[in-house]
This record gives structure tokens, C-alpha cells and sequence, in this order.
């Protein structure tokens, strides 16, 4: 069976500064902030009080789920995921029926951790010996595979079911666990995406390990500062980013609206040697990464118009920017690159998704958003790269390929290429 070429026909959002593909192009245009102040971190002792948490009202929330069916979503993770994902269904133009299976249709939609809250409220009866009040939807919604299991049963996808895992490279690497199974034949369509709860259960761990931003609580939209010499930490987000990735040939037989096409990829680990750790990136596992990813994609580094990174703003933002100009060795020609996290802070298990779907976005509509609060840039990133790499404005300009990365806990990476669709 010949391979075949992969194409995206279908986008979803849940983001902290937007819900919904139109609503989130705007506000990356806008470089619209969706940090804010929360007080229960302040009330639970938290070092840093702002999050990006996505604006969802009870209004949004009752456009897609029933009473009924909303009260089997105690993990807004899940909820999150689950409402991408419908939304980019729609998006492709793909419908669901009742009676019938999709069996050339399946997902690959990564989390983290799923249902503290819903898992916290089960150790607690159980603890009072209350095991027949846990209800029946305590393990859907606290198991790891909650949110892809909830898809295929609202859309009847009958292909490969799965949720991946991979810490903050999760949503990157869906994207290329569904390329290949489509490339290889073993399916028409995939539903790609990942999702992240947020609240202390969520980001107390990190605020345990001081990598969170404390100095900004009183200027939250501020608090979110990659690659700037006065970022302090990570700001937690939450959301999810889903993408129907399709065959090229199922796509044009139905008439399919193409944003761009996945031109591949790869995924791999440092080992946690050479300077990798659990929380650290093995540099020379990065620029594998980043170099192989351009050899399956073939693409030369030259071609490359955008780098959408994972620059979290902590103390390896000026590392990743040493390990991009290694890999492509373009020296004063590196290409424009940024971070969404300006705007949306660290999503965690979320953040590659939504940051596939910010760049497929600017790809199709021929524009650079802006990274915001980047300033005053970090010297060593001045030194490797310049800043007029760097757009701090909205920038319109025509963009041919994007490489998109991710680099998460447990020293696991993943790089993807896009490239314009031309008709």
C-alpha cells in the first residue's frame, strides 16, 4: 500500500484567552492575554496566584451536553477535550449517526492527569466506608483514556481509540501518533488532540518546586514572559487543542476546506543522560529530535518560516533557542520564532495542541502573532539570534512551513512539520 499524505481538515480550541477557532485567531492577532488572578491559590498558601483558565460559561458548556450529561463531567479537562474535539468534527465538516460505527475514524487524545477533583471526592466516601455513593461515573472520568473514550462514543469512532501521555510533549506527539496511522493506511481520518485540568490539585506540585512566577500576581496579563531577562517561572494553564487529521484522497473525494498538511516528524527521549534529568531537557536528544524531524519531513532548515516553540519562560528558554540554532545551523537566517505561552501560559499537558492549532492558524491565514511581554530579551538569546526574530507586533506576512515542538517532564521531546495548503 502506498503511503499516504495527511492533511488537516479540522480545528478545535478551548484556549485561556479564547474559546473556538475564530474567537482564538483574533485574540492571537490581538496578542490578548488569558492569564488571571485566582484567589483560591492565594487562600491555599500558593507562591504564584495567576493561571490561564479558558472563559467557559454555563451558557457554552449547555450548547454541546445535556443537564444530565454535564453532571458526568467533573474533570473540566475532559470537558475541555471533549468540546475541541466536537468542534473540530463539525470544523471538517464530518457528521456523527446514531446506529452506525466509524470504523475508518478514530482518536488519539492525550492528558496528564485526569479527574483529581472527581478522584479526591471518591477517597474521601470511601474513607467514610460510602463505596456505593461514588456513582457510576467515577472511573470514566478519573481514568487516563476518559477524555478519548468520551469522544469516540459522542462522534462513533470505531478505528484506534487512545490517549497518550508524554507530560508536555503530549499534544504534539497525538498530532504524529494519528499522522502515521494515517500515512500507513490504517486509517481514513484521526482526531488528534489533548487536554489539561487546572486547579491546586493540578499545579501544586509546581509550586512546590518553585519553577512558577510569584512576582507578578498583582499584573497577571504580565506574568507569562518567555524568552524576557525578567521572567521568573511558568504561568499554569489548562485547555485543549484538537485536530482532525485526514488522507489527503478522503479529503478532495468529499470536498474537504484543507488548512495545511503534516509533513511528518519525530518523537524520542534524552534517557534523562547528558544533562537530562526528569525535569530537564539532554540537549543532544533535542537536537536529534529537531534534525530528524526535518529528515522524515524532508525539509530543509532554509525553508523553515516559523518556529513555534515550547519556551516556557524558565531558565531554558535561552537553552532551546542554543539547541534550534545548532539543528538548523542557519547562523544570522534563523527563522521568525515564538511563544503562544505569552498569551495562554503553560498548558502542560494541553500545551502542544493548542499550540499546533495557533500555528496551523497563522500558517492559513498568513500571519505572526505577537509574543508578548518579550521585551527585554534574555542576552543570551540577543547574542544567539537577534530580536528582530522575534515579533512583538502582529506581523502579516505569507508562511510556507512552521515547525512546531514540544519538550516535556521525564525528558521526552517531539517536533512536527506543517506546510501551507496550496489549492
Amino acid at each position: 500500500m502506498k503511503e499516504q499524505r495527511v492533511v488537516i481538515t479540522g480545528l478545535g480550541v478551548v484556549a485561556p484567552n479564547a474559546i473556538g477557532v475564530e474567537a482564538f485567531e483574533t485574540a492571537l492577532k490581538q496578542g490578548v492575554s488569558g492569564i488571571t488572578y485566582h484567589q483560591n491559590l492565594a487562600d491555599l498558601n500558593f507562591s504564584c496566584c495567576v493561571g490561564g483558565v479558558p472563559p467557559l460559561s454555563d451558557a457554552q458548556k449547555a450548547a454541546y451536553f445535556t443537564p444530565l450529561q454535564l453532571r458526568s463531567f467533573n474533570s473540566d479537562g475532559i470537558l475541555f477535550g471533549c468540546i475541541a474535539g466536537m468542534d473540530a468534527w463539525r470544523d471538517a465538516g464530518l457528521t456523527t449517526h446514531n446506529d452506525e460505527v466509524d470504523f475508518s475514524s478514530g482518536t488519539v487524545f492525550g492528558t496528564g492527569t485526569s479527574g483529581i477533583a472527581k478522584l479526591r471526592e471518591a477517597i474521601y466516601k470511601l474513607d467514610k466506608g460510602e463505596v456505593r455513593r461514588l456513582g457510576s461515573t467515577v472511573v470514566a472520568q478519573t481514568m487516563a483514556s476518559g477524555v478519548s473514550a468520551y469522544l469516540a462514543g459522542i462522534l462513533g469512532l470505531g478505528n484506534q481509540v487512545t490517549t497518550n501521555s508524554s507530560a508536555c510533549a503530549t499534544g504534539t506527539e497525538a498530532v504524529l501518533l494519528g499522522y502515521e496511522r494515517i500515512k500507513y493506511g490504517k486509517a481514513k481520518r484521526m482526531l488528534v488532540g489533548s487536554c489539561s485540568d487546572h486547579g491546586p490539585y493540578i499545579w501544586g506540585g509546581f509550586d512546590a518546586m518553585r519553577v512558577m512566577n510569584y512576582k507578578h500576581n498583582h499584573e497577571p496579563e504580565k506574568a507569562s514572559r518567555p524568552m524576557s531577562a525578567s521572567a521568573a517561572g511558568f504561568v499554569p494553564g489548562s485547555g485543549a487543542g484538537a485536530l482532525v487529521l485526514e488522507a489527503l484522497d478522503s479529503a478532495m473525494a468529499r470536498g474537504a476546506t484543507i488548512y495545511a498538511e503534516v509533513l511528518g516528524g519525530q518523537v524520542n527521549s534524552g534517557g534523562q543522560r547528558n544533562g537530562g534529568s526528569m525535569t530537564a531537557p539532554n540537549p543532544m536528544a533535542v537536537r536529534t529530535c529537531i534534525r530528524e524531524a526535518l529528515v522524515n519531513a524532508q525539509v530543509n532548515p532554509r525553508d523553515i518560516d516559523l518556529i513555534n516553540g515550547h519556551l516556557t519562560a524558565t531558565s531554558k528558554d535561552a537553552e532551546e533557542i542554543e539547541n534550534w540554532q545548532a539543528s538548523l545551523n542557519l547562523g544570522k537566517n534563523f527563522p521568525f520564532i515564538q511563544s503562544t505561552k505569552s498569551t495562554i501560559g503553560h498548558c502542560l499537558a494541553a500545551a502542544g495542541s493548542i499550540e499546533c492549532v495557533a500555528a496551523i492558524i497563522q500558517l492559513k491565514g498568513a500571519f505572526i502573532a505577537p509574543t508578548i511581554n518579550c521585551e527585554d530579551l534574555l542576552p543570551a538569546i540577543e547574542q544567539e539570534i537577534g530580536h528582530k526574530q522575534i515579533a512583538t507586533q502582529l506581523q502579516r506576512r505569507e508562511l510556507q512551513i512552521v515547525a512546531k515542538a514540544s519538550f516535556g517532564f521525564g525528558d521526552v521531546n517531539a517536533c512536527v512539520l506543517f506546510k501551507k495548503w496550496a489549492n
